[in-house]
């Protein structure tokens, strides 16, 4: 028995003692002195010499008081007071008293009481004994939650950027709805569908869209439910929820996050889990098992489908996946009206700029995004969520709430200022690089200060739009050493990520000239961790300096192409650090008139511009909706030039 179980029955017990004592205390009152036994002889003896004062006939005893206050008591049995004055009792200047007949519930009481409380207590024990029982004939039962079909909370309708995987999908309600169509051709929908996307892409909701489609009951439980720390408690858990799917056919078996129980077996540190295994082993067995006539689908959520293990993915088990990637800008945008529906939003509000400023957000960072915007319109006291609440409420999700509360030295909130504004220089002059959109020195998360720029989905990448972004990270260390001579410390994330990308393209991309068309190392990992763990080295140590000194070539020509840049225009960069410093933060049109009233418009790029927020919407471009994608990601857009708090 647990402690805790242990010392609570203990509480019980103590608690009916208390009770019990009380009781009989109650009934029996406060103890007294008992009185003198006598017999009957001497109290007519007594009575006779006019030394009684009351007589009290209770029952098969005489209680009798003297006259100096003395009390006794005589058994008399059956006998009568008649009885008593023929035997001589004198009962002349005496108060007699005699009591009613029947049953002595006090003393009842008294007697049965011990008795009924340990009886209770041997209910109690047998009935706690009883639940553990139970709680081990269960401890096998599957834990999958239930929904039924007549009552559909999410269809399609609430489920937006993802239409290839819907209209995959569809095929899985034709079949749960008018199964015959499928079985009179000979086909046979696929016994396993395994949805794969990142995080907050929508796997989740789209699994139980489908079952609100076709009416069905839905079966969800999340892959580490199966898995327990007494080997064949998973495997029972899977053999109860497909017996009760086959009960409720057709219906949807949903498992989530399949990857924590179906990872490639024989594979981790020190061996296999024996447990996780036998899990597995039997949702094969189960899934493979299946009658041709029992509708139950499987359907099963990953982020990570490289680490399944591959019996579980051939032909008959999960033989179909349907993949669900982050949205572009049209399923951006559809998001966008699903989560605005229910929500009042301002006239002139336009969502396709706004699903313009997100990309590489996904349907669950959209959610937050709106909701949060909701919240801040809420906070203000306004009747609907204006663009101000959407523009804020990206820069939140991106880089986290403002910290005004944060005292900064005027001299740091100087060098912050020229840093972000020699990332938006650099990023408004070269001809590959995204416009800048927003520059801010109000300190936000860990960051004092970013750039964002306004991104386009890409899906290819040039080596110059590489080099263009490489010289935008490195323009705020750049600036810095420009006006100071020094760079601080705040430059070491954009030194790093420029860093990752100049190497990505010498040893993954094949974009250098001088090692040509190759990847170099082989990099390892290992399932049962799930990430990479090392890089196998497959090249000489010459091929490593040679790597090492197209990197550094790549990082100093386009810090040099930066410096070159802030030095032609250091006016540029001087004005527009000034106007940050009083202004704190400044939007697409502030820069855009900076930087056209200091740049000859020869020496401009032409950047594609985006309509602000507040601009009238095209055809279409307002309304929204509730629900789209569920979960959550990472972090999609980092701005550039953030100054992390540390030094």
């Amino acid at each position: 028995m647990k402690p805790k179980t242990r010392n609570t029955g203990l509480f019980y017990l103590l608690l009916l003692i208390a009770v019990t004592a009380l009781i009989i205390f109650i009934v029996r009152g406060v103890p007294q002195a008992k009185p003198k036994e006598i017999p009957i002889s001497q109290v007519i003896t007594m009575s006779q010499s006019h030394e009684i004062s009351d007589i009290e006939v209770n029952g098969d005893w005489l209680n009798i008081k003297d006259t100096s206050k003395a009390q006794y008591r005589s058994y008399i049995g059956a006998m009568t007071m008649a009885d008593l004055q023929k035997l001589g009792l004198d009962i002349t200047g005496i108060n007699v008293t005699i009591l009613p007949g029947g049953i002595d519930w006090g003393t009842l009481l008294f007697t049965v009481l011990p008795f009924l409380a340990f009886g209770v207590l041997i209910f109690f024990i047998f009935f706690r004994a009883r639940g553990i029982n139970n709680q081990a004939m269960t401890f096998g039962r599957s834990r999958a939650r239930l929904f039924p079909g007549d009552k559909p909370s999410v269809t399609f309708d609430d489920v937006a950027g993802v239409d290839e995987a819907k209209q995959e999908l569809h095929e899985v309600v034709d079949f749960l709805k008018t199964r015959e169509r499928f079985q009179t051709l000979g086909a046979r929908i696929p016994r396993g569908i395994l949805l794969v996307g990142p995080p907050g892409t929508g796997k989740t909701l789209l699994a139980r869209a489908i079952a609100g489609e076709a009416g069905v009951p839905f079966f969800s439980i999340s892959g580490s439910e199966f898995v327990e720390m007494f080997v064949g408690v998973g495997a029972s858990r899977v053999r109860d929820l497909f017996d009760t799917a086959k009960r409720h056919s057709p219906c949807i078996i949903f498992i989530d996050e399949i990857d924590a129980v179906g990872r490639h077996r024989g594979a981790g540190l020190g061996g296999s889990h024996d447990e996780r295994e036998q899990t597995l082993n039997q949702i094969l067995t189960e899934m493979d098992g299946f009658d041709t006539n029992v509708n139950v689908i499987v359907l099963a959520a990953t982020n990570r489908p490289d680490i399944l293990d591959p019996a579980l993915l051939r032909p008959g088990r999960f033989d179909r996946r349907v993949v669900l990637d982050l949205p572009d800008v049209v399923g951006r945008m559809a998001i966008l009206k699903v989560h605005t529906k229910n929500k009042p939003m301002a006239r002139g509000v336009n969502l396709e700029t706004l699903a313009k400023e997100t990309a590489g957000f996904s349907g669950a960072d959209l959610a937050n995004l709106v909701n949060e915007a909701a919240i801040l319109a809420a906070r203000r006291g306004k009747k609907a969520v204006e663009a101000v609440e959407l523009e804020e409420s990206i820069d939140k999700v991106i880089a986290g709430p403002e910290r005004r509360s944060r005292r900064i030295s005027p001299t740091e909130k100087e060098k912050i200022a020229y840093h972000e504004a020699g990332h938006a220089v650099v990023a408004r002059l070269l001809p590959n690089a995204e416009p800048p959109h927003k520059i801010s020195i109000i300190a936000r998360g860990m960051a004092l200060g970013y750039t964002k720029q306004l991104e386009e989905d890409h899906y290819l990448q040039t080596p110059s739009q590489l080099h263009d972004k490489i010289a935008v990270f490195l323009g705020g260390h750049a600036a810095e050493k420009l006006i100071y001579g020094e760079s601080a410390s705040g430059v070491h994330d954009d030194i790093k990520r420029a860093t990752y990308i100049a190497r990505s393209m010498v040893t993954d991309l094949g974009m250098s000239e001088k090692m040509g068309p190759r990847t170099f190392g082989d990099k390892q990992e290992l399932v049962f961790l799930g990430r990479e763990i090392s890089e196998q080295k497959d090249y000489s140590d010459k091929t490593a300096e040679a790597i090492d000194s197209e990197v550094d070539i790549i990082i100093r020509s386009q810090y040099d192409r930066a410096l070159k840049l802030l030095t032609d225009y250091r006016n540029v960069l001087v004005k527009l650090a000034e106007t940050l410093i009083s202004k704190e933060t400044l939007d697409y049109d502030d820069l855009e008139a900076l930087f056209k009233d200091s740049v000859p418009a020869t020496s401009l790029p032409e950047k594609i511009a985006f309509p602000e927020l507040l601009k009238p919407a095209p055809a279409g471009g307002d309304g929204g909706g509730a629900g789209a994608s569920g979960g959550s990601a990472p972090r999609p857009v980092k701005p550039i030039g953030e100054q992390p708090a540390t030094t």
